[in-house]
């Protein structure tokens, strides 16, 4: 994953640059213009030296609390040490000072009071202002850190989930066809063709970060058409999916562990099996709905364990993936279980 902008390196060196080219520049900003002709004369040669070497010490100690103290003494919570060292740091700035002081403007007198007031409100500032940068620079890092390890999390899941299309599914498939070649019945090329056709999509097309729609509902009803072949008159199975116009897309493989669940808890020791499958698009606005008959019985009934990821898994992945831009919804009674997403479109 590409960083963002301002934390590229040559945006952040421009940044340094230019913030302490600030620095250095503010004392002349703000200087009265009045002052460079009524007192021409009033600093010699050596406060300008005395002013540089200066400004070097505080960008030193900029740097040094960024990182050294901070990430040495303040993040591993020894205080103490972290104040004290910040007193060692302006005490060797005062011993600096008074020392250029000395060998630079002989003849005038050292002030610790002068120091002082002119000095620490400058530390107190270069204090504050490198420990801000350390932590916001740490936190863009975590954040950053924490980002691609989700979006790692995600492409490890669409690769398991691309597994997990149940072989037990794929399994009882291939025996129907089986059945089916033996009847030499015409359903046999048709059905091969969506079983090449769900095969393609999962193993090549779903390595993009996004898919478009139609192909994802043509991967949904392919999987369904399966289905049905498989269980026969066993279980109503009613679908309506929309086809659309405008080439919206979505993330591969987000709808499928939906209709996964419901042939996985909808079938087998149940009456009157049905699952309905419903999807539409309104105002660039997915509507997706499925839902299916379950008993107490079958609750209790053995399941293919390695059909789906699970829908805590699915909830998770849209809350990275469209944050508040969906909504899901789950309902489980009056003998059904239901399923409804509502998500914005990209």
């Amino acid at each position: 994953m590409s960083g963002k902008w301002y934390t590229r390196k040559s945006v952040v060196f421009g940044m340094h640059v230019l913030f302490w080219a600030l620095f250095l520049a503010l004392p002349f900003l703000l200087r009265p213009v009045s002052d460079s002709r009524a007192h021409t004369d009033e600093k010699p040669d050596g406060m300008y030296y005395l002013h540089f070497i200066k400004n070097f010490l505080w960008i030193s100690l900029f740097y040094f609390n960024a990182y050294f103290l901070i990430p040495v003494l303040f993040y591993t919570r020894k205080y103490k040490r972290y104040i004290l060292a910040l007193l060692a740091s302006l005490l060797f700035i005062w011993l600096a000072d008074r020392f250029m002081f000395a060998l630079l403007m002989q003849g005038y007198e050292y002030r610790l009071r002068n120091f002082l007031v002119f000095n620490l409100p400058v530390f107190i500032f270069i204090t504050l202002a490198s420990t801000a940068f350390r932590t916001i620079r740490d936190r863009i890092t975590e954040d950053s850190e924490k980002q691609q390890r989700q979006n790692e999390n995600l492409k490890t899941e669409l690769s398991f989930l691309r597994s997990q299309v149940s072989p037990h599914f794929m399994f009882n498939i291939l025996n129907n066809m089986v059945a089916l070649a033996r009847k030499k019945s015409d359903i046999l090329e048709p059905s091969l063709i969506k079983l090449s056709s769900l095969l393609r999509y999962m193993l090549y097309e779903t390595d993009e970060d996004k898919v478009l729609l139609d192909k994802e509902v043509d991967y949904l009803q392919s999987y369904i058409d399966l289905q049905r072949l498989r269980f026969g008159k066993n279980v109503q199975i009613n679908t309506e999916l929309q086809q659309t116009a405008i080439a919206y897309t979505i993330e591969p493989m987000l709808l499928i562990p939906f209709v996964e669940n419901a042939f996985k808890h909808g079938v087998g020791m149940i009456e009157d099996a049905q699952i309905d499958v419903n999807l539409k698009v309104e105002k660039d606005q997915l509507y997706f709905s499925v839902r299916n008959k379950f008993s107490a019985a079958s609750e209790n009934e053995p399941k293919d364990k390695t059909s789906g990821i699970g829908l805590a898994n699915v909830k998770r992945r849209l809350n990275l993936l469209y944050h508040q831009n969906h909504s899901l919804m789950i309902d489980k009674r009056d003998g059904w279980f239901t399923v409804s997403l509502q998500l914005k479109l990209h």
